[in-house]
Order: C-alpha cells, then structure tokens, then sequence
C-alpha cells in the first residue's frame, strides 16, 4: 500500500520527537498534573534521553548515533526505522531542524530500571508555527534502553502525537 503523509502528519511526526526529546528535560509535570518522581537508580538512563535531546536539537549526530544502540528501533507516525544507521540517514537531519523551530513545554516524566533495561516515558506540550498558523501539539514518548560494558544505550523509541483539543 502506497501511504502519502499529510502535512499534518509530517508535523505529528516531527512533534513525535520534540516529545521525546522536550520529556527529557527532567521530572516535571503539567500544569495541575501530579509530579513526578524519579527513582535515583533511574538517574543515569535518564541522563542518557537527555543527551541525545541535545544532540539531536544541536545537530551532534556523532553524539545521536553513539548514544543508540546500533539496531534500535524507532517507531514514529505510523512507521519504522530498525537501525541507528537508518535513523541517521533518514529522519534525524529532519528531526533536529523541526526542534530548533518548536517551542516545547516539558510535561509529566516516569522512568524505571529493571536489571540491565530501563524506560523512560515522557509527555510534553509543543508550539510550531505552520503554513503561517500556530499550530498546539500534544505528544508523547518512550524509550527503552539497555545497560552493556559501554554505559546505557536506547534501544527502542515510540513517538506519538496528536493536535491539542
């Protein structure tokens, strides 16, 4: 089936990942929402999602590529890559480009650590502007990371957006 992405769509897309990244900013929560509380054994994967925020919106792809594991795989707007490499050579110019021009307002963050794997989930509030108009993003994000002999690595992420109601 030959799918063609709205331009709604593509903006969900790239919203899907200013809410990874824009959850990444620490345990916040929203406005009249219940905080949220890290736990300590958390701290360093968590550590790890924030890196790769700012890579990302810094355009580091050296740093982006070095903190996914090499077959992570990426779930965004209906679609998939299944390697950091493909990532890399697909979307992440795109992505970080879309983050510079978003204004995004971090929301409510949980993260737990089971053994070597730990996820971190992440809500947040985006601002774009498109096709002239402002346009309010409601998004969300995980991510699954491994601890090996190098420290912690992502390996699945999974962004999801929709327009704010």
């Amino acid at each position: 089936m030959n799918k063609s992405r709205s331009p709604f769509g593509l903006v969900a897309g790239f919203v899907a990942l200013i809410f990874l990244f824009a959850g990444c900013a620490g345990p916040t929560a929203r406005p009249g929402g219940p905080e949220a509380t890290l736990p300590e054994n958390a701290d360093a994967a968590v550590a790890v999602v924030d890196r790769f925020q700012a890579a990302l919106i810094a355009g580091d792809f050296g740093t982006v590529g070095a903190l996914l594991d090499p077959e992570v795989v990426i779930l965004e707007s209906g679609g998939a890559e299944y390697s950091a490499a493909e990532y890399l050579a697909a979307h992440a110019k795109s992505d970080a480009e879309f983050l510079q021009s978003a204004q995004v307002e971090p929301g409510r963050r949980t993260a737990r650590v089971s053994r070597d794997l730990a996820w971190v989930a992440s809500l947040t509030e985006i601002e774009i502007e498109h096709e002239g108009e402002p346009v309010e993003i409601d998004g969300a994000e995980s991510m699954i990371l491994r601890q090996g002999p190098s420290g912690w690595k992502i390996v699945h992420i999974h962004w999801s957006s929709h327009a704010r109601r």
